[in-house]
């Protein structure tokens, strides 16, 4: 019905008033044609409703909209027809706009409000209107409807919607940029803080992502980050929301979440997958990631404080020689610093040739245990610090570019000492990926066998399957060019990457390094690590390639890996890495000989600390010294004649609290079996599943923050009184104690 014959008939369903439609009825016919084409145009629209907000009024190419005519909207209430739905940008926020059915309610002017027409369940389009209307008052007051108009605004809307997508998500993965990921974590933490619910936040940082930007260009990396976005994508599914705050940083939420052994799963899962090659415009590219772990409220309660906690795990992870996880604990505050020193000694060290020397660990036949050759391996003695770990400081060399001028070091250093050695024994030094990536390396390496006399086929340089990022045709002319030197090359950790095989295709290796992981845990009966070992023993016999197995420590492992065709060994069961005075003292010697000296069998790795911890027996809480630890164990000191049995609760800081039973007593020292094992950190150390909540503690009174790295009252019984202590507890700083 056009909107001229409508008030010209005065035509009102519904309940309307007459006087309303007569008032506009005697309008000047022109205009009210005038009115017409304007709805037949489709320039906009009229609408009017009765005093109970019901539809008395609809323009025709309207209704359209809805699929049907006007007839069928007419006695429909206004507020039904639409809905009233936030846009994306919106959600999460309070409205500023009054929804509808208030505005009517309250008699207030509409305008320009925005609204999505009700189309029906099995329609999925999305049909947007800005509607504007006044209410019509008789002479007492009383409502007798609305009068309005309304528009098409759905190209605009869908244009507002795609502007506030962009500015919170990222152009290139399509996933959440820095500023939503801030905007959630924020709402997050704040309602999880009230509902006593926890929330985990993962940092992640691609390893060797430069080179395959160096490499192949900008455009395979732009590639690469939508691929690695994908897998991420696939991997957290519905359990959390996923962002890139730019470069090749990412961030993972994960609403409750606080078990520690659960998100490890997780972590080295994500590593797994986004480590795997890809597949860029014909090209081969392999990557890896480090992943930072922190929990709130345990490492966080708010937003920057939580961030900060996984910035420093990452870093720390990163600083572990990458491709791990890391779990927060307030001692990577000291690492971070600790790291920045490195980074400033190092280069002192390297300038004035100060505290950096090369230990020599041996690679003994298998059969005869007669050495043949010596692998390289660098040591710090820091002169203020003592011997600074090479997995503390070459990942430093490595974020700081000095890693370069530190294996050419290497390099002059390692030739120099193996040139006094008798002429059968080779030497066998680590080049790094970046390293292998720069052109000069053949010059640098003929450099040094020049200069040291060395012959060529006495150095073997050990790779690593990230040498083969990037242009796979520069890979092959490095490759040829160090052949060509005579020097012979062996692939290191071998079976830890994901296409080790399509390596041995075209690379011109010598030797296969069978890695430590495989030699752990293969004499146990439910392991598949010994099937392994004898695949790659085939596989390196069949292509002409010797093999060592390295970490060797047990006699079990060593008959084992003897068994199933290993070429040589390497591990602590025939020497660590010893100096060049002592490697020379037993070349001068004539013995060649190595003789195995180490357990009989392998055993789950006990770590030796050194530290205070409490000990909670009933409601009383001594003091002890933590010797060592591992997964299901421990071995303390501190406490006097404990009886075997007793149940104990070691509190190792943190809130990590362990429950186990004596096992070994003797005088002032217990072995402790864990009733649940304990979980890795993402790097050498070791943490519990679950920790004490904050929330918990702020029941009993402290106040609500992360946790602190000491320890908590958590004896005190409630009625206040105490039972009287079991044991004798040791004074730890006396010398009778130090002499127990």
């Amino acid at each position: 019905m056009a909107i001229g014959n409508f008030f010209s008939k005065r035509h009102v369903k519904g309940g309307g008033d007459a006087t309303g439609s007569r008032a506009i009825g005697k309008t000047d016919p022109r205009r009210l044609s005038l009115l017409d084409d304007f709805e037949s145009a489709d320039l906009g629209w009229f609408w009017a409703t009765d005093s109970e907000s019901k539809l008395i009024y609809l323009s025709e190419n309207a209704a359209a909209q809805f699929g049907c005519s006007a007839d069928e909207l007419i006695g429909k209430p206004l507020s039904e027809l639409f809905i009233l739905e936030r846009g994306e940008e919106e959600k999460g926020e309070q409205s500023p706009q009054r929804p509808l059915p208030f505005l009517l309610r309250a008699r207030n002017t509409i305008s320009d409000l925005p609204v999505r027409i009700s189309i029906g369940e099995s329609d999925d389009r999305k049909i947007w209107w800005s509607i504007s209307g006044k209410p019509q008052l008789d002479g007492n007051g009383d409502l007798l409807g609305y009068r309005g108009s309304a528009k098409d605004i759905t190209a605009v809307r869908q244009n507002q919607l795609e502007v506030g997508r962009m500015a919170q998500y990222d152009s290139l993965t399509g996933l959440a940029n820095r500023h939503r990921m801030t905007k959630r974590l924020t709402t997050t933490l704040t309602a999880y803080k009230a509902a006593k619910r926890s929330c985990a936040l993962m940092m992640l940082d691609l390893d060797r992502f430069k080179q395959v930007n160096d490499t192949l260009g900008h455009p395979a990396g732009d590639e690469l980050l939508k691929q690695v976005g994908q897998r991420l994508e696939r991997i957290i599914g519905g359990n959390g929301e996923i962002g890139r705050l730019g470069g090749d940083e990412f961030q993972v939420i994960l609403p409750d979440i606080e078990d520690r052994g659960r998100l490890g799963e997780v972590a080295a899962r994500v590593i797994q997958m986004i480590s795997q090659p890809y597949s860029i415009d014909g090209a081969r590219a392999i990557i890896g990631t480090s992943v930072g772990i922190a929990i709130a409220p345990y490492d966080g309660i708010d937003t920057e404080e939580l961030v900060g906690a996984a910035d420093l795990a990452l870093y720390a992870a990163k600083g572990g020689g990458r491709g791990q996880y890391r779990f927060y604990s307030s001692e990577l505050k000291d690492g971070a610093r600790h790291r920045r020193e490195i980074e400033e000694d190092l280069r002192d060290a390297l300038s004035m040739d100060q505290g950096l020397e090369m230990h020599y660990q041996p690679l003994v036949d298998a059969k005869t245990h007669r050495v043949k050759c010596f692998e390289a391996l660098i040591r710090w003695n820091h002169p203020e610090r003592g011997w600074i770990s090479p997995g503390d400081f070459i990942p430093v060399a490595e974020d700081t570019n000095q890693i370069g001028d530190l294996g050419e070091w290497v390099l002059r250093r390692v030739c120099t000492d193996a040139s006094s050695w008798p002429g059968d024994i080779s030497v066998a030094v680590n080049v790094s990926a970046v390293q292998f990536g720069d052109p000069n390396l053949p010059q640098i390496v003929c450099k040094a066998l020049k200069d040291s006399g060395l012959d060529p086929r006495r150095l073997e340089l050990e790779l690593t399957e990230s040498v083969f990022i990037g242009d796979p045709n520069a890979t092959h002319d490095m490759f040829v060019a160090l052949k060509k030197l005579g020097v012979a090359l062996a692939l290191d950790d071998f079976g830890t990457g994901y296409s080790s095989l399509g390596y041995l295709k075209n690379a011109p290796f010598d030797k296969i390094k069978i890695d430590q992981s495989f030699v752990r845990g293969s004499t146990e009966n439910d392991n598949n690590n010994s099937a392994i070992i004898t695949a790659i023993v085939s596989l390196a016999g069949a292509l002409n390639m010797t093999t060592v197995a390295e970490g060797v420590e047990a006699m079990d492992e060593l008959e084992l890996v003897r068994e199933r065709g290993a070429t040589y060994i390497q591990g602590f069961i025939f020497s660590k890495a010893i100096p060049q005075d002592v490697v020379l003292e037993k070349l001068e010697s004539g013995d060649l000989a190595f003789e195995p000296n180490g357990p009989a069998k392998h055993r789950s790795e006990r770590k030796s600390v050194f530290r205070r911890i409490g000990v909670i027996h009933e409601d009383h809480r001594y003091d002890a010294v933590l010797r060592n630890l591992s997964k299901t164990g421990a071995r303390i000191e501190g406490i006097l004649n404990v009886p075997l049995g007793t149940q104990l609760v070691l509190d190792l800081g943190e809130g990590q609290l362990v429950v186990g039973a004596v096992r070994r007593s003797v005088e002032a020292e217990q072995g402790i079996e864990f009733e649940t094992p304990l979980i890795s950190d993402g790097a050498d150390g070791l943490c519990t599943r679950h920790r004490v909540s904050p929330y918990m503690l702020a029941s009993a009174g402290m106040p609500l923050a992360a946790l602190p790295p000491g320890h908590y009252p958590l004896t005190n019984r409630s009625d206040g009184q105490k039972s009287r202590p079991q044991f004798m507890q040791l004074d730890l700083t006396s010398d009778a104690a130090r002499a127990a």
